[in-house]
Parts: C-alpha cells; sequence; structure tokens
C-alpha cells in the first residue's frame, strides 16, 4: 500500500494542528517526505485546503504553505469522466466522490487516507483513517 489518496480533513488536521488528530496526519505526511509512501491530492482537496487556511493567514503565507505541501504530494488529474462518475456514483457527498473517483481514474491508488471513512463506504478502494493506516503500515514494515 504505496499509493494513498490523502483526504483534505487529514491536511487540515496538520496545519490546524486539531488535536489528537494532527499527530497521526504529521506521521502520515512525513512518511511522504521521506519518500516511504507516495500522497496525491486532487485539485479539489486543494482549493478546499487553501480557501480553509485563507481564513486565517494572509495569501502569501497560505501560498506558501501549499508550496511546501505540493512538494511532497502529488495531483491526480479530474476530467469530465471522474465529474460524470461521481454525479452518477449514489455518494452521498459529491465532493467524496469526486476524490474516490479522481483516485479510481489515475488507476494506482491503492486507498485513501481519511477520519471520514463513512463517507466513502461505496468506494472500491481501501479507506483508513490515518491512524488505521500507520496500525497496517509498521506491521507490513516488520
Amino acid at each position: 500500500m504505496n499509493n494513498l489518496l490523502i483526504d483534505t480533513d487529514v491536511i487540515l488536521d496538520f496545519f490546524f494542528d486539531r488535536m489528537p488528530h494532527s499527530e497521526y496526519a504529521a506521521m502520515v505526511l512525513s512518511l511522504c517526505e521521506q519518500n516511504e509512501i507516495n500522497g496525491f491530492v486532487t485539485p479539489v482537496i486543494c482549493c478546499n485546503v487553501y480557501y480553509l487556511l485563507r481564513q486565517t493567514a494572509p495569501h502569501a503565507k497560505v501560498i506558501g504553505k501549499m508550496r511546501q505541501l505540493l512538494s511532497i504530494l502529488d495531483i491526480l488529474p479530474m476530467d469530465r469522466n471522474v465529474v460524470m462518475q461521481a454525479i452518477d456514483s449514489g455518494f452521498g457527498d459529491f465532493e467524496d466522490a469526486l476524490q474516490n473517483y479522481s483516485a479510481l481514474e489515475y488507476g494506482k491508488i491503492d486507498a485513501v487516507i481519511t477520519r471520514n471513512v463513512k463517507d466513502y463506504r461505496k468506494s472500491s478502494l481501501g479507506v483508513f483513517t490515518p491512524e488505521h493506516f500507520l496500525k497496517v503500515f509498521e506491521a507490513q514494515r516488520k
């Protein structure tokens, strides 16, 4: 399990230091920085993170944080096909459907890392909280 879509909530846990979740988010992002796993986001996640960080910091500072984030994460493409699959998916949350189908369309994503596991119950991908993923990852290392 090396290619992971990292959902908005995990990134925001890290940036806003939302305890106790920020510890696990930081550990996941650290694995990305160390190239032990490949982290991915979507353009929608980038927009959400920018928008929410911008509520508390000036544009230039937020752009700097986005640059740092994207130095360790890759961006999955989104196109009409992804959007149409999300529309037709039956997901209760359209945004999560977009993330899911962007990951599926890419074809190399092993799992989604999110605290909103229930929102991805229609996904055919593995879905883990950061804490659960770290336990599985550590067990696989041994």
